[in-house]
């Protein structure tokens, strides 16, 4: 089947076309529901092309409130977009009714109603999302998902779910037409209105990522929004905070910037002589400061100078100076293409003394991504946590970024610009 049989073009938009009034024209129902068809599909071309898609605010996955303990865990039924992953609510109820049935003894020998009140749900917040193909998805009251109910009969047995929602439409307020039409094959009652609203999607496969470096021109394959992946999920038992990772949705914009997720040192804590030698890999080729990014970088774009270490003297006024620590990428390996982090050291023999301040910058702007796009470096407010929690004192792990989602990375959504960093030394 070729592009113009399917109606469709290159750019992933059918042909835009709109009504032309006449005098005299005869119009049907089949006509007004192309011109509302023609604003939509011009709305999505819009948000997708202009803006792009993910999460706009709201839509967090938490724990359920105490209030939330006795109500329907399919979510806000019958409105808006109370469906399971099945995709049939009536199955979904029948399927556990019977399970509890058959299911004689508890591990705590709980009844069926203590069963269902201790069973695994989460809440997702009253938000806003557009997906792929531009598509709104509006949670307005937010809901309440059991997750033994929402996930496939065959998936129950995972240790790791995803839960994320995805646009859909349903037919409502039924309505009595004045005249049959001879050629439809409908009754003479017609929902009048059409409801835009949601369904709720759990998984206990990991969700294909969208690799597309322009999401712009044609939607996407992908079309529910995913908003957390939460771990070591027993149904029968609630679900704590600490389980729930919201850092797999993805944030509203044409792409998601590459940033700096970790690194091996505590930005502004004081280090031993010793223990900055260490670091640095002075003396110990397996030494060196490491970064981790959020996604594949290009190799060939870790250069001399896009690291640079410099260190500032003790000292007060104008007795202090600064020199450069020579130093070299450790790792990656230069064969391969694309890396998630890179090590480097200290290849120079200079001399820490007690009082130095270590300045580390890595210049993001000019280490490009799978797309060939600059990683986002700024190091906002030097939160960026330690790759290795044990070394943190916990203090910057435990913020959260203005997004509310964590842990914090660097970036401002710009890209590029120079991460900063720095500790410093003393003698012992």
């Amino acid at each position: 089947m070729t592009e113009t049989e399917t109606g469709t073009t290159g750019f992933g938009a059918p042909p835009l076309r709109r009504l032309r009034y006449f005098h005299g024209q005869m119009l049907s129902a089949r006509d007004f529901q192309r011109e509302q068809e023609y604003f939509r599909e011009k709305l999505r071309l819009r948000l997708r092309s202009l803006l792009g898609y993910g999460v706009v605010c709201g839509l967090f996955v938490e724990p359920p409130w105490r209030g939330d303990d006795h109500r329907d865990a399919a979510g806000d039924a019958p409105e808006p977009g109370e469906e399971t992953a099945a995709g049939d609510d009536e199955a979904a109820e029948e399927e556990v009714s019977e399970d509890d049935a058959g299911d004689e003894q508890d591990a705590e020998g709980l009844d069926a109603s203590g069963r269902h009140r201790h069973r695994a749900r989460v809440r997702i917040t009253p938000g806003l999302g557009v997906d792929c193909d531009g598509n709104e998805i509006v949670v307005r009251d937010g809901t309440v998902v059991d997750l033994w109910k929402a996930l496939p009969p065959d998936e129950r047995d995972t240790g790791t779910v995803w839960v994320g929602v995805r646009y859909a439409e349903r037919p409502v307020e039924p309505t009595r037409a004045v005249y049959n039409d001879g050629c439809a094959e409908s009754s003479d009652c017609e929902f009048g209105w059409t409801e835009e609203c949601y369904t709720v999607r759990v998984t206990g496969h990991e969700p294909p990522q969208d690799e597309r470096c322009d999401t712009a021109c044609a939607p996407g394959r992908h079309r529910t929004l995913w908003l957390a992946r939460i771990d070591d999920v027993d149904l029968r038992r609630p679900v704590r905070e600490d389980q729930i990772h919201m850092n797999v949705r993805r944030p509203f914009g044409r792409h998601v910037p590459t940033v700096i997720t970790g690194v091996n040192w505590i930005h502004g804590h004081t280090y031993t002589v010793d223990e900055a030698r260490a670091l640095l890999g002075t003396h110990d080729e397996a030494g060196g400061l490491v970064v981790r990014f959020s996604g594949d970088v290009r190799v060939d774009t870790l250069l001399p100078g896009v690291v640079e270490i410099q260190v500032i003297e003790g000292g007060a006024g104008r007795n202090a100076s600064t020199w450069y620590m020579g130093g070299t990428f450790a790792e990656p390996d230069r064969d391969e293409e694309f890396t998630r982090g890179f090590r480097y050291r200290q290849t120079t023999k200079e001399v820490l003394q007690d009082g130095d301040r270590v300045l580390i910058s890595v210049r993001g702007a000019f280490i490009l991504d799978r797309c060939r796009r600059p990683v986002d470096g700024t190091h906002v407010g030097g939160r960026v946590p330690t790759i290795d929690p044990a070394e943190d004192d916990g203090s910057r792990g435990r913020d959260v970024p203005p997004s509310g989602v964590g842990p914090w990375t660097s970036g401002t959504g710009a890209g590029g610009d120079v991460f900063e960093s720095w500790f410093f030394v003393r003698e012992s």
